[in-house]
């Protein structure tokens, strides 16, 4: 017990010597100065820092407070002008396909005068005079325009009058006659029954399948080839076979295709062999 003791009160000695620090008094009394300076300048020192930081934050929430509203208007301002942007083109776009839609109502119109003021001699000649190439010239820019997906589109929805009364003109004229014209037609056609919209019209309308017979028999490998090229489209949709099958099981002129198929014209010849192939669906129609 007394070694425990003896023990406990070593430490509290040795506690007691450690919290004692011997100081000069000048350098106490220099330490105390500093102090109580340290006392009264350093509140006015971190109150002015802390105030200073405030007013920096306050002037950084109203900046941002007036940019928040300037961004804002800017926004109403984008709306606006983007609607009056939409509205604009909007308006664009219908003048544009009024426009489109009047050409191609005069296009048909020239198209069909040219064809109904011309004789049969007139039609053998005369090809390079400037009415026939005015002419041509209207075919190939239609030809062009179906050649893209929107304009078939166009057409289709908008210029059906212009469908028909090619349609009408191929069936007028004699085989043989204005050739190249005839071609023009047929290709502006196949290029409208690539939209199957285009297809649907172009094979539902009157006298279509006996206006393909018609033109087969033309003399002109061109105008054979692409009435060729139509009946194609015509066989492989199976949608729109389905309702034309009946009338081309009927009517087809097997013989004048199988007579195409040996044609000196190698495109026609392998377009005919190819056909020849595609119509073997018309067995399994029947």
């Amino acid at each position: 017990m007394r070694r425990r003791a003896g023990l406990v009160g070593d430490a509290q000695k040795a506690e007691t010597k450690e919290e004692f620090v011997k100081v000069r008094r000048r350098d106490l009394e220099r330490l105390t100065t500093e102090v109580m300076q340290l006392r009264d300048f350093l509140p006015k020192i971190v109150n002015g820092d802390i105030l200073g930081t405030f007013q920096k934050l306050d002037a950084i929430e109203s900046n941002m407070e007036k940019k928040e509203e300037e961004i804002d208007h800017l926004k109403m301002d984008c709306e606006h002008f983007r609607a009056r942007l939409e509205t604009a083109q909007a308006d664009c776009m219908r003048e544009k396909k009024s426009k489109a839609v009047k050409f191609f109502t005069i296009t048909a119109q020239t198209m069909e005068s040219f064809v109904k003021s011309l004789s049969e001699d007139m039609k053998q000649q005369d090809l390079d005079s400037d009415e026939n190439q005015f002419v041509l010239a209207l075919a190939g820019i239609v030809t062009n325009v179906a050649a893209l997906a929107c304009g078939r589109e166009f057409l289709v929805s908008s210029s059906r009058e212009l469908l028909d009364t090619m349609m009408h003109l191929l069936g007028d004229m004699k085989p043989g006659l204005c050739t190249k014209f005839k071609v023009l037609m047929l290709m502006s056609l196949y290029n409208v029954s690539i939209n199957l919209k285009g297809l649907k019209y172009i094979s539902e309308s009157p006298g279509f399948i006996p206006l393909l017979w018609w033109l087969l028999n033309d003399p002109d490998t061109e105008v054979c080839l692409h009435a060729l090229r139509l009946l194609q489209s015509v066989i492989l949709e199976p949608e729109v076979l389905a309702k034309s099958a009946s009338e081309m099981r009927d009517t087809l002129p097997f013989q004048r295709i199988i007579a195409l198929s040996k044609s000196r014209n190698a495109d026609l010849q392998a377009l005919a062999k190819e056909l020849l192939e595609d119509l073997k669906i018309l067995e399994y129609e029947a």
